[in-house]
């Protein structure tokens, strides 16, 4: 079986069984090779022993060349590389099953990245945020809840939507989540955020459950579970309404709940393993941001930082 096609659907059968992956990280998967198989074959490729280092980068420089959208705009660089890593990957796996002898994608170097820190909000504007929603009503007790465990816990926004009531124990101030690769993790959160969830529990969350609410811990106004789309256009709203005019996304307060923790004096592991990273590495790019920050605050506010000697 050398056919591409029919070896993608392969490699999707073993990242469904035994990887056990997020569907989102599957839908980027499938997306990836489908577009890959139809590279080949548009190269009139029907067997994947055909395939060599120079096809590879032929897909890779298609890729960066071409457009995407209603705008047409450019695909970022880090898109490029995540379809070069799929690309990888899925050779990878037809060498270990037998498919094929070798692996063209070995010898492929990835795109270099620029280098782009996060943009975290200032503390004073994350409160503007999160006390923005009125909570004299339903949504907005919804709402206030919703950001204060964003930045308390410093969620991923697919983890808070996944929550249902039973992952949360306000008695212990800890929220149990499901992360990437469907690995759990405790997060401790603080008295605003348990304040916030115990009223949305108690006055806001009965009068939004309907039949079809099952566990589902934030709810949208039909009962059903909220939605990550729903849930960004309602931080962007509360954004706009605190004063805010850059768009404010849900990483954003991840973003920013890490990088305050760095600046006010925890341990990059700590920080790991709160945002629940595999690796330190990815955690550490927040300590470049508390460094530009230092220095930034040094130049300022310190009387010889700027002086310039004759």
């Amino acid at each position: 079986m050398h056919d591409p096609a029919t070896a993608a659907r392969r490699f999707l059968d073993h990242l469904v069984v035994e990887r056990g992956l997020a569907d989102n990280t599957l839908a980027a998967y499938r997306h990836d090779l489908e577009r890959y198989v139809a590279f080949l074959n548009s190269r009139g490729v029907e067997d994947l022993r055909d395939v060599d280092a120079n096809l590879v980068r032929s897909f890779v420089a298609s890729v960066s060349a071409s457009t995407h959208g209603i705008d047409e705009e450019p695909y970022k660089a880090t898109t490029v590389v995540r379809m070069l890593s799929t690309v990888r990957s899925f050779h990878r796996f037809c060498v270990r099953e037998r498919i094929v002898q070798d692996d063209p994608a070995s010898g492929v170097v990835r795109p270099r990245l620029p280098r782009t820190l996060p943009h975290p909000l200032t503390v004073e504007e994350v409160v503007a945020i999160v006390e923005s929603p009125s909570i004299t009503t339903p949504a907005g007790l919804r709402d206030r809840a919703i950001l204060e465990l964003l930045y308390g816990g410093g969620l991923r926004i697919s983890e808070l939507t996944g929550l249902d009531v039973d992952d949360v124990d306000l008695e212990d101030g800890v929220v149990r989540v499901l992360g990437k690769g469907s690995k759990e993790r405790d997060v401790p959160i603080g008295a605003p955020a348990r304040d916030a969830i115990a009223a949305y529990l108690t006055s806001a969350r009965p009068a939004l459950a309907t039949n079809r609410s099952r566990g589902a811990l934030f709810l949208n106004t039909r009962g059903g579970r909220l939605t990550r789309q729903s849930c960004a256009r309602m931080l962007d709203q509360h954004a706009h309404a605190a004063g805010i005019r850059r768009t404010v996304t849900p990483h954003d307060l991840r973003h920013s709940f890490a990088t305050h923790l760095l600046e006010g004096g925890a341990d990059v592991r700590v920080v790991q393993e709160l945002l629940g990273h595999a690796s330190v590495a990815t955690t550490q790019i927040y300590t470049l941001v508390t460094t530009e920050h230092v220095r930034s605050v040094y130049y300022i506010a310190h009387p010889r930082a700027r002086k310039v000697h004759a």
